[in-house]
C-alpha cells in the first residue's frame, strides 16, 4: 500500500527543524573550541603573567635612550598599568620628565613642585612615603576630593649614584605596593644602566675613529705634501690636481657625520688615496680592482678599508724592490659582500700578526688591528679581518659584511 504524500506545510516544518537543530550544532561546536583555545591559553595568573612582562618589554624599549622625556612618558603608562596606581612619574635629578595619571590627577603640576617632593629620596638614595595633606593636593595641582593618600617615592641609581625617581600617587599605599613600586625603580635603573652602557660604546667606537684617523694622517700627509711640492716647479698643473684630490681627501677623512657610510664612497676615497700615493711611487706602485656592480651600495664601517689599501702600500709595497701590485676586489655572496685587499709586498710573519691583532705589539700595523676590532664590535666576532701572509709572500686581506643592516645608515 503506497504512503501518504507529505504536504508542503509539512515538509516546510521539517526543514525549518532540521535548519536550527543544524545551526545549534554549529554554534555549539564553535562554542567548543574557543572555549578549548581560551584554556589553552592558561590560567588567570599566567594571563596577568604575560600582561605584567609584556608591559615591562615596551617600557623597556621606550628606556633603551636613557632619561628623556619623550621615552620617559611612554614607559610610564606601561609601569602605572603594572602597579594599579593613580600616578606613575618619572624624574632625573632636575626636572619632572613625565607624568601619566588617570582622569581628574592626568595633568602634570609644575616640575619644581613634583622636585620638591623628591628631593630627600635624590639626597640620601633611599626611598620616601610622604603623605599628601591638603596643601601638598593643591600645589601638585590635583582637584578636591581626588582621594590620593601618599605618595611613594623610589630613588632610580646608576653606578650606586642616583639618577632621578620613579615617583606614585596611592590611595593605599601599603607595604606590598610600596615594595612593588621599589621593584619597579630597580628595573628601572638596570635598563637605564643598560642605555649608559650602549653610549660607552658609541662613544668608544667614535673615539677609535678618531684615533684611526690620527695614526693615518701625520704619516700620509707629509708623504702627500712632499710629493706635491715636487711637481710645483716641473708639472704645475699635476701639482694643482693633486692639490684638489688631497683636500677631496682629507674632507672625507675627517668628516664629522656618521660612523658609516657605503663601498662606493670608501672606494672613492681609496681612489684618491691611490692618486696622491701613485705621485710618489710612480710607475712602481701598480692597483688593479675588479668589483661587482651590485654590491657598491653595501655599508661598511667608515674608513675600514681605506687602511687596508694603505697598510698593502706602506707596510707591503714600500719596502720592497721593484714594481708591487695591490689588487682590491668586491664580490657578492648573496647576503654578504665579500672584499679582498692583495699585495706581492714583504709580507709578514704570522706570529707577529697574532701579536698585532691581540693588542700586544705596538707600532707598525696598527691600522689593522683598529679594523679588525671594530668589524667584531659591529657585527661580531665571526666578521673579523681574515689575514694570510708570510714573510715576502704578500698579505690577503678579506672582510665580509651583511648587506642587511638595520639601524646602520650611510
Amino acid at each position: 500500500m503506497p504512503s501518504p504524500a507529505l504536504s508542503d506545510s509539512t515538509l516546510l516544518l521539517i526543514t525549518a527543524i532540521a535548519a536550527v537543530v543544524a545551526a545549534i550544532a554549529i554554534v555549539a561546536a564553535v562554542g567548543f573550541r574557543l572555549s578549548r583555545s581560551y584554556r589553552e591559553l592558561g590560567t588567570e595568573a599566567e594571563h596577568a603573567t604575560f600582561a605584567a612582562l609584556h608591559s615591562a618589554a615596551v617600557a623597556g624599549g621606550q628606556l633603551r635612550n636613557g632619561l628623556e622625556p619623550a621615552g620617559a612618558l611612554k614607559a610610564s603608562r606601561q609601569l602605572r598599568t603594572l602597579l594599579n596606581c593613580t600616578v606613575f612619574a618619572m624624574t632625573d635629578c632636575v626636572r619632572l620628565l613625565a607624568w601619566d595619571g588617570s582622569q581628574a590627577a592626568a595633568k602634570a603640576p609644575e616640575s619644581a613642585v613634583v622636585m620638591d617632593l623628591v628631593a630627600k629620596a635624590l639626597g640620601n638614595g633611599r626611598t620616601q612615603v610622604a603623605t599628601l595633606d591638603d596643601t601638598l593636593r593643591e600645589a601638585l595641582g590635583l582637584p578636591r576630593g581626588v582621594d590620593l593618600k601618599a605618595a611613594v617615592i623610589c630613588p632610580m641609581k646608576v653606578d650606586s649614584r642616583a639618577v632621578g625617581c620613579v615617583l606614585i600617587l596611592s590611595k593605599t599605599p601599603t607595604a606590598g605596593l610600596v615594595r612593588a613600586t621599589n621593584e619597579v625603580a630597580a628595573w628601572v635603573s638596570a635598563q637605564l644602566e643598560i642605555a649608559e652602557l650602549s653610549a660607552s660604546r658609541t662613544l668608544l667606537a667614535e673615539a677609535e675613529v678618531r684615533a684611526l684617523r690620527a695614526q693615518i694622517s701625520p704619516h700620509f700627509i707629509y708623504n702627500s705634501l712632499n710629493a706635491i711640492a715636487s711637481f710645483i716647479n716641473t708639472d704645475p698643473q699635476r701639482a694643482r690636481d693633486l692639490v684638489v684630490e688631497f683636500a677631496d681627501f682629507t674632507r672625507y677623512s675627517f668628516r664629522r657625520h656618521g660612523d658609516f657610510t657605503t663601498l662606493a664612497e670608501e672606494l672613492r676615497c681609496i681612489d684618491r688615496y691611490l692618486l696622491l700615493e701613485n705621485a710618489r711611487f710612480g710607475e712602481r706602485l701598480q692597483v688593479s680592482l675588479q668589483i661587482a656592480p651590485e654590491v657598491l651600495s653595501t655599508v661598511i664601517p667608515f674608513l675600514s678599508l681605506q687602511p687596508l689599501v694603505e697598510n698593502a702600500v706602506r707596510h707591503g709595497l714600500e719596502a720592497k724592490l721593484g714594481r708591487g701590485l695591490v689588487q682590491i676586489n668586491a664580490r657578492d655572496l648573496g647576503a654578504y659582500t665579500e672584499v679582498t685587499i692583495e699585495d706581492d709586498g714583504v709580507g709578514m710573519d704570522p706570529e707577529q700578526l697574532r701579536l698585532v691583532l691581540a693588542g700586544q705589539h705596538d707600532g707598525t700595523h696598527v691600522g689593522l688591528r683598529n679594523v679588525d676590532a671594530r668589524l667584531r664590535q659591529v657585527y661580531g666576532d665571526d666578521h673579523g679581518l681574515t689575514i694570510d701572509t708570510g714573510v715576502g709572500h704578500g698579505m690577503l686581506i678579506t672582510m665580509t659584511v651583511p648587506k642587511n643592516q638595520p639601524g646602520h645608515d650611510a
